[in-house]
């Protein structure tokens, strides 16, 4: 799918991450989003390798689904990163306003994250 038809893009997250953004009412990133000065999201074709890379083997996550047109404008950017891929990169906090849904991530019992049928 191109990056601009995209119209969902996903966030995976620990449970208490999570949490503690509907606490504040928004989502600051993740400390490797903080270190990078943006927050990382993943596409509905890229989000299980993004889970398989990055979460392997973790528990109690949840897959945060993301309304692209709810995003402020000129705050997302579709930019280079594995395998040249195109990736939804967010410059900003995440308002809870544009989250479609948060959802568990359990991991399977071959040690993957199982994940719902996802719409791009």
């Amino acid at each position: 799918m191109a990056a601009a038809q995209a119209s969902l893009i996903y966030k995976i997250a620990p449970r208490t991450l999570w949490q503690a953004a509907e606490s504040a009412g928004r989502f600051e990133g993740a400390p490797v989003d903080l270190a990078d000065g943006f927050i990382h999201f993943s596409t509905a074709g890229q989000v299980a390798e993004t889970a398989a890379k990055h979460f392997a083997g973790q528990e109690d996550l949840l897959l945060v689904a993301i309304r692209v047109e709810l995003l402020p404008p000129d705050t997302l950017r579709w930019e280079p990163s594995r395998g040249g891929d195109l990736f939804p990169h967010l410059y900003g906090p995440l308002s809870l306003d544009a989250v479609a849904f948060a959802r568990e991530l359990p991991l399977g019992p071959h040690g993957r994250h199982l994940f719902p049928a996802l719409e791009g």
